[in-house]
């Protein structure tokens, strides 16, 4: 091999989810609401409905995944509030880049991710940026701990940055 080490992409990889929008559209959809569509502004679940592929207003089509909240008739799709909102990269590429970079044992750099998904090397840096931002764990700056809990071993500068300074 000539070009470098060729990657084993394995079995996962070839999922259906991994190779159809509308598969990865839906499997995301079942897992983010499992009890069927819950509108993101406004937190009604039941009043949601499909807009995609019917005769909307004056007979144009909607795209495919589109729902309308029938509370606040604002519209929304399963990628509203997520790292894929407001992205031309199709949801498909989304979860097949988010595969590679969960699954691989000492993570993926964009370069690899540019190689192996065939995207521009500036894509695959913001890609990868956006997912790693959201596995990211989340910081509670003014958390209060009880005596005897972990904050024993931090030191006096970190129980002061996170709040946990005694009083």
């Amino acid at each position: 091999m000539e070009n470098g080490p060729e990657l084993d992409l394995g079995l996962g990889v070839y999922d259906e989810r991994f190779q159809d929008p509308i598969a990865a559209a839906d499997y995301l959809e079942s897992l983010r609401w499992p009890n069927g569509p819950v509108c993101p502004h406004c937190g009604v679940a039941e009043n949601a409905y499909r807009l995609d592929g019917k005769g909307g207003a004056k007979g144009k089509k909607a795209r495919p995944g589109l729902l309308k909240c029938g509370a606040c008739r604002k519209q929304f799709s399963v990628t509203v509030g997520t790292v894929f909102e407001r992205s031309k990269i199709p949801l498909h590429k989304w979860l097949l880049a988010t595969y590679l970079l969960c699954s691989s044992k000492k993570g993926m750099s964009s370069h690899q991710l540019h190689r192996t998904l065939g995207f521009t090397y500036k894509t695959a840096w913001f890609m990868a940026h956006r997912i790693r931002e959201a596995m990211r764990p989340r910081t509670f700056p003014n958390v209060r701990v009880s005596h005897g809990s972990r904050s024993e071993g931090l030191s006096g500068r970190a129980r002061k940055k996170y709040g946990l300074a005694e009083k």
